[in-house]
């Protein structure tokens, strides 16, 4: 494989570029999906080098079945949320910021202690234990216009820090029902477009919280308190235009919003 450096390098040219998706994981020799967390760890030190933003988060995507047909990958990844790119709900975001913005529709958790390995949970009910507060979000992508005809390489995918451009978030409950049965209705300027169920999150949003603390754990690393963590779009991905307010609206959780501005 060509060093994570050089590929993390041209990944960073491409958006700089505006350069159109293509997958590329085979021209680097990039063989195996720690190969492209070893290139995604590059690139997201490069963008907080550059920013001089941290790290404060995680997205975790393709965890329902409707998003993993549409994009032709049928196991779970995570990218990295740095702090510059964190928003709160009503938040106006700019179409010309991105190659192509999509709209995620997601739970977000917030954790309350270290998932040190030691005491790592062992089921998604224990991870309760290590969740301080949920809300409901929207995640920003760019895709750079990918195409999806013949389903996307997870591994270009991953080392391209999973497509994370931002995120959107509501107000943090302490107190919540059970994220496992919630309702969520869609909307775009007021009407309804879509609806889901919390549970698209392969199940229940705390199983991709474990699935990503026992993931960082094999790369040496550890979920802290403070970390946010959104769970999957539990909805198809909606690709934003100006002019546009989407609005997730969360059983028992209330309601987040974005606005698209050219």
């Amino acid at each position: 494989m060509s060093d994570p450096t050089e590929v993390a390098g041209e990944v960073l040219r491409w958006h700089v570029e505006r350069r159109r998706f293509e997958s590329f994981a085979a021209q680097f020799g990039i063989g195996d999906v720690s190969a492209a967390y070893n290139v995604q760890d590059v690139v997201v030190r490069r963008r907080s080098e550059d920013s001089g933003a941290r790290p404060v988060g995680y997205k975790i995507g393709l965890t329902s079945p409707r998003m993993q047909q549409m994009c032709g990958v049928d196991f779970p990844l995570s990218g990295v949320v740095l702090d510059n790119l964190v928003y709160r709900s009503g938040a106006t975001v700019a179409l010309s910021h991105f190659v192509r913005l999509g709209i995620e529709f997601e739970v977000a958790v917030r954790i309350g202690r270290d998932m040190e390995p030691a005491i790592l949970p062992t089921t998604p009910t224990a991870v309760r234990e290590f969740v301080d507060a949920i809300c409901p979000a929207i995640e920003l992508i760019d895709d750079r216009d990918a195409d999806y005809t013949n389903g996307l390489d997870a591994l270009s995918l991953i080392a391209d820090n999973s497509w994370n451009a931002g995120i959107v978030l509501g107000e943090f409950q302490n107190t919540y029902p059970d994220p496992g049965d919630l309702a969520a209705d869609v909307s775009l300027n007021g009407e309804p477009i879509d609806h889901g169920n919390s549970r698209e999150a392969l199940g229940h949003p705390f199983v991709p919280v474990l699935w990503l603390a026992k993931h960082l754990v094999s790369r040496g690393k550890t979920l802290h308190r403070g970390d946010v963590i959104l769970t999957g779009s539990i909805v198809r991905t909606r690709f934003a235009k100006a002019g546009e307010r989407y609005r997730l609206s969360l059983e028992g959780l209330g309601g987040v919003e974005v606005a698209i501005t050219p």
